[in-house]
């Protein structure tokens, strides 16, 4: 009596509200489990219980599986079995009673002031995709949305009269500022460039591809990739430390916790709290002081 996913798929979506990354992380550990336990004959959830569930971290731990890992298999197996409990298959969750192993979370990378600017003057504005880029890049580092909510923006998410922008999801929006330079180059964008490149294919999309379709996030992070290269930026860049270096740098400038975690959307402020143990890192402070102070920077350049 093993458990159809689809339905458990459309508990993740409807009733807890994962975002889709989540959503398909918790389906293939609970995917996972269930075909250890055909392996093995286990072919009722009934039965189930703690010794059966640290069974299966034996066999995870018997092939190497690394910490975080396994404690994010723990977390879909309890969505898992609540949602089993919920459902009336099961009276309780056997998976509350497993503890999750101590892993040491990384703290994020992020990208000094210097590095930023340096990011923003690459693209050439005087052509229609540099005009785009310029717009994406301040976008992001405005407002410290997340690449995939970026990519789901429509026009009717900007306003450029009171200088915001919402950003939706599924469980809500949120309304963000943009500062100003990022209000000019989005309204740039938006007047004289993207005219010339959507398509019907890109419907309302905020930020297409060159063919006029909306942009992909893989296109987008291409795109970021390119233009750290061109910047001399030696950091492995991705588009979330535009995100991550938006929350430090707000902290680092006086802004509230509480606010951060508002504007980053972020449900549980112990996500939010990540930047302050940056700010307590050594190296976050070298790199700052190499940065910043006028002896110090004039000797240090980027490559950190």
């Amino acid at each position: 009596m093993l458990a159809d996913c689809s339905e458990f798929a459309d508990y993740l979506e409807n009733r807890k509200g994962l975002s889709k990354n989540t959503q398909v992380s918790y389906l293939r550990d609970v995917e996972g489990f269930l075909d250890y336990l055909v392996e093995g004959e286990l072919l009722d959830l009934t039965k189930i219980n703690v010794k059966t569930i640290e069974g299966y971290f034996d066999w995870l731990e018997s092939r190497h599986r690394s910490p975080s890992t396994k404690v994010r298999t723990l977390a879909s197996l309890r969505c898992f079995f609540q949602y089993l409990v919920l459902r009336g298959t099961l009276s309780t969750n056997p998976a509350k009673l497993i503890h999750p192993e101590k892993t040491k979370k990384k703290l994020p990378q992020i990208l000094t002031g210097e590095e930023i600017s340096l990011l923003l003057e690459q693209p050439d504005i005087h052509d229609l995709k540099g005009v785009r880029d310029k717009a994406m890049l301040e976008l992001l580092y405005a407002t410290g949305i997340r690449s995939s909510e970026l990519i789901q923006l429509n026009v009717e998410d900007v306003n450029l009269h009171t200088g915001s922008l919402t950003c939706k999801k599924e469980t809500g929006a949120r309304r963000l500022p943009m500062y100003p330079a990022a209000v000019a180059a989005l309204s740039d964008y938006i007047c004289r460039v993207r005219p010339l490149l959507i398509n019907d294919a890109g419907g309302q999309a905020l930020f297409t591809n060159l063919n006029g379709s909306r942009l992909t996030r893989q296109g987008f992070w291409k795109i970021v990739k390119g233009y750290a290269q061109k910047a001399g930026i030696t950091k492995e860049i991705t588009p979330h430390m535009l995100r991550h270096s938006f929350a430090l740098h707000l902290l680092e400038n006086g802004a509230g916790l509480k606010d951060i975690q508002k504007m980053l959307g972020h449900a549980d402020i112990s996500s939010t709290q990540v930047y302050l143990r940056l700010m307590d890192d050594e190296n976050h402070f070298k790199e700052v002081y190499n940065s910043c102070h006028p002896k110090a920077k004039a000797n240090s350049g980027l490559q950190r």
